[in-house]
């Protein structure tokens, strides 16, 4: 969106300048009117075009912006103040984009319009901020938000922890299977081939191995990066009951994290519901469920009547519900959730080291025997 430079003069003569963001020069004179201001003179300001590049923002960056804006607030200072830190604090990737929030909120815009026009930040942020701007909260709003997007960053953080020693082994192993078969492997086999004698079993299947290997080495490397990648990407969806304990435990409490700090800022619970069903795959049970609250049925009862949620989340609602602290309630289930979740990538961690660890002793291990089998061999006959 443009902004334009203006000269007016207000209610009392005095000449006034500054600069207002609009689509366009009708809309901004418009606008300026609504102010009591009288335009004399109008143009397009040049450093208004210089757009912001980003295109998308980082948990942490949301987790940033929120707790920034919000310290500022609490402080007492007005919001194109704020703003102003943390257009200098933002560096060349955030600067322009907290500049260009500046100023269409300058130019008489709503903070939650901003942001959405920036079309980089969560919508749930936007509704929140929306929210707050209406109840007069916005400070308090924000940091509801920070509390909101910690837990999903430090989640995304603990299941990159929990799968990064995993990954690394599992290069390793494949490194050692490589250099085994395609190095070790066929040197050895050469010198099995002139024994004229049948070879053991284990030391034919170790040389079978080795050819298809040799034969089939780069195509199968590139299955499991490709494997890699859709179940990185999640199009490959992971059926074992454990990792989908885990999966289940996340979305749960994320979903719910989310309606309650929603709820908070004062966002009906349809809308909560629908906004919130996005963090989950299957959101088309929540979008059921908002249907149903919608119509008048208890938020509770049509959770229980869904019929896939476990009982303790429909508990946790009704006595949310009853209390009258339907958000509380959801933020502990979000809380109890998580710590389901944390506890088993914990412990799928300390499960995974040995099992890698024992993995690779079997491989390396088959290898040693199968080639000293016939050496061996070799020895019995000689003597």
């Amino acid at each position: 969106m443009p902004t334009y430079r203006y000269s007016a003069y207000d209610s009392k003569g005095s000449l006034k300048k500054g600069r207002i963001e609009a689509p366009g020069t009708q809309q901004a004179a418009e606008s300026l009117a609504v102010q009591g201001l009288v335009v004399v003179d109008m143009s397009e300001d040049s450093g208004s075009k210089r757009k912001s590049t980003v295109r998308s923002l980082s948990l942490d960056d949301h987790e940033t912006f929120c707790r920034s804006l919000s310290t500022y607030l609490k402080a007492g200072l007005p919001l194109s103040e704020a703003l102003k830190l943390l257009e200098k604090q933002g560096g060349k990737r955030l600067g322009l984009l907290y500049g260009s929030l500046r100023q269409a909120v300058e130019g008489g815009r709503r903070l939650s319009s901003s942001l959405r026009d920036a079309g980089c930040f969560d919508e749930n942020l936007c509704s929140m901020v929306e929210s707050g701007e209406r109840g007069g909260t916005l400070d308090e709003v924000l940091t509801q938000a920070v509390g909101l997007f910690s837990m999903q960053a430090s989640l995304r953080r603990r299941l990159q922890t929990a799968m990064t020693y995993p990954a690394i082994m599992m290069v390793v192993g494949l490194g050692v299977v490589a250099f085994l078969m395609t190095y070790v492997v066929p040197k050895v086999a050469v010198l099995f081939s002139d024994m004229g004698r049948a070879l053991p079993i284990p030391t034919r299947i170790l040389m079978g191995l080795s050819r298809a290997f040799q034969a089939m080495g780069f195509p199968m490397l590139l299955a499991v990066l490709v494997l890699f990648i859709l179940v990185k990407s999640g199009r490959l969806k992971i059926k074992m009951p454990f990792f989908r304990g885990i999966r289940n435990n996340i979305i749960v409490s994320l979903v719910c994290s989310n309606l309650g700090s929603l709820l908070r800022s004062g966002i009906p619970l349809v809308q909560a519901l629908r906004m919130s069903a996005v963090l989950d795959p299957r959101k088309d049970r929540w979008m059921a469920i908002a249907d149903q609250v919608k119509g008048g049925l208890r938020f509770e009862k049509a959770l229980e009547k869904d019929g896939t949620f476990d009982e303790d989340l429909v508990y946790f609602v009704r006595i949310g519900e009853i209390g009258g602290d339907l958000a509380g309630a959801l933020e502990q289930i979000a809380q109890t959730r998580w710590d389901r979740a944390r506890a088993s990538m914990d412990r799928m961690a300390n499960l995974i080291e040995p099992v890698m660890v024992l993995f690779l002793g079997l491989v390396v291990g088959f290898v040693v025997v199968a080639i000293l089998l016939p050496i061996f061999d070799i020895s019995s006959f000689v003597r």
